[in-house]
């Protein structure tokens, strides 16, 4: 309230101390200040028109103006220049998405593709080292019955050779030697 009561007050003492209550006398006269400060101010006025300071002012005020506008346009244009730009950038980035997600899938399936291979391969690997092993045993079974049967083959002559020198006497050596002979001839031819 204090505030209010204070901006009042010389807004009151202005209009009840105007130069008009001053001033004594005629007023169409040069004693009278009124009439000196009216006159100046019309000679003021006129040039100011004379001088054509009103349409100095507009045309600043004009040309103020149109710099605004300008600049308003420019940075209309500017805006609409950063939203394409955004546009094209939301949209590249969309696309180098959507190429990343397929680079992803392809990878996916790539690297199901060379794991089925893998397990593929892997039982490849083992089926031969399984026939590998299978011929491996085939063959040590086989060398082994052939040693076993050599073996036997050479007991059996062993044996054979003993029984037949206690049993055999020179003559019927002769006779087992000529039909061995005889035999081997027959075969040969």
């Amino acid at each position: 309230m204090r505030k209010h009561a204070l901006t009042v007050t010389p807004f009151a003492t202005l209009l009840v101390g105007t130069p008009a209550m001053a001033a004594s006398g005629p007023f169409l006269s040069l004693a009278n200040t009124d009439f000196v400060v009216l006159l100046a101010f019309i000679l003021f006025i006129a040039l100011l028109l004379k001088l054509k300071v009103p349409g100095m002012i507009g045309g600043m005020l004009d040309k103020r103006a149109d710099g605004i506008k300008s600049e308003l346009d420019e940075a209309r244009e500017l805006r609409e220049e950063a939203q394409t730009l955004l546009a094209s950038y939301e949209r590249k980035q969309k696309e180098v998405q959507a190429q990343a997600d397929r680079i992803v899938e392809t990878a996916k399936h790539e690297a199901a593709m060379a794991a089925e291979e893998a397990k593929q391969d892997l039982a490849d690997s083992i089926t031969r080292r399984l026939a590998a092993a299978v011929d491996q045993i085939a063959s040590a079974e086989a060398s082994a019955v052939r040693e076993v049967r050599d073996q036997a083959v050479v007991i059996a002559i062993g044996a054979a050779n003993d029984v037949i020198s206690k049993q055999m006497t020179a003559a019927s050596g002769n006779a087992l030697i000529d039909a061995a002979i005889a035999d081997v001839e027959a075969k040969i031819h």
